[in-house]
């Protein structure tokens, strides 16, 4: 099945923007936003509750079965942190939004993150964790990194993101 409308991956540290540059791109595009941990949560497609990290441990298996028929239809933009799991076919965009830590840092602090949650994030943005992921499992030429500092750097991003949505053309 070709699908007619792309789907696109948002990824990147929490406290980057995927939320907020998904629901507002899902809208401008009249794609399906799907959170990836809303999802988790309301369909219980988790492992129980890691204490430490203070957050659910996704079933990567039972996400995936559930989103398989979904993705096939096309449409979609998915929003979660990680990258890795989801299969490559799914996929015809993965955005990576990366955050300066100063900011990043004042954004986890501000949702009230612990000292050990708060340097494990920052600590993947340093060394570029998410955007290493996305480049060893997706084809390079579609693993698109972007800065996403401030209001401008997302105002920006969903302008080349919605762009990008309106030329793009099913592979034959």
């Amino acid at each position: 099945m070709v699908r007619k409308r792309p789907n696109v991956l948002v990824t990147g540290t929490p406290g980057t923007g995927k939320t907020t540059t998904s629901s507002t791109l899902a809208e401008a595009t009249q794609l399906r936003h799907i959170n990836v941990g809303d999802l988790v949560k309301a369909k219980n497609l988790h492992d129980g509750w890691d204490d430490e990290l203070d957050c659910y441990i996704i079933n990567e298996d039972l996400v995936c079965d559930e989103l398989e028929d979904t993705m096939e239809g096309g449409g979609n933009i998915v929003d979660y942190h990680g990258c890795d799991f989801f299969p490559e076919r799914w996929f015809d965009l993965v955005v990576v939004l990366q955050t300066d830590n100063t900011v990043l840092y004042d954004r986890l602090t501000r949702r009230g993150y612990s000292e050990s949650k708060l340097s494990n994030n920052i600590e993947c943005e340093i060394f570029q964790t998410l955007l290493e992921e996305a480049k060893e499992s997706y084809p390079q030429d579609i693993v698109l990194p972007l800065k996403s500092d401030s209001i401008q750097d997302i105002s920006t991003n969903l302008s080349t993101l919605t762009e990008w949505i309106r030329r793009w053309q099913p592979s034959t």
